[in-house]
């Protein structure tokens, strides 16, 4: 389905190319783009990843690695016109083929609980942590 044309790198670079500047407006803000791709050059313990279906980047994924062994995906959001593909479902796998980790979590808001649902996380409701939002913890234990 993936085909050998799907790529994911880990992104190192100094400056933030256009279309990860956009996927990270997509799960945080346009707005706080800069400032999430900031902390990923900076703090060692998070990473981000860019996704490349041939040229064109089309995903990306930020993790950050908890003491524990625990994985917290901060960021992860697809080209709208490659949504629905499983590129999401992809770079959670490629990540966990990479790194030993014990579970993975996210907090998300109601329009992304049905996608980790549908790839095996376990969903509990935070109730509303912002007014007139009800945020979702997701969690996949990972058996090792």
């Amino acid at each position: 389905m993936y085909g050998e044309d799907f790529v994911m790198e880990e992104l190192v670079s100094r400056g933030i190319h256009p279309d990860i500047k956009t996927l990270l407006s997509y799960a945080t803000s346009h707005e706080n783009a800069d400032g999430e791709y900031a902390a990923y050059q900076h703090v060692n313990r998070r990473k981000l990843f860019g996704s490349r279906k041939g040229e064109s980047i089309i995903g990306c994924i930020g993790i950050e690695c908890l003491d524990d062994g625990r994985c917290e995906i901060k960021h992860v959001a697809v080209m709208p016109d490659r949504r629905g593909e499983g590129v999401g479902r992809r770079m959670i796998d490629l990540i966990l083929e990479r790194y030993p980790f014990s579970s993975m979590v996210a907090e998300t808001d109601l329009d992304a609980v049905l996608f980790y649902k549908k790839i095996g996380f376990e969903i509990e409701s935070l109730g509303e942590k912002y007014p007139g939002v009800e945020r979702f913890r997701c969690e996949r234990v990972l058996e090792g």
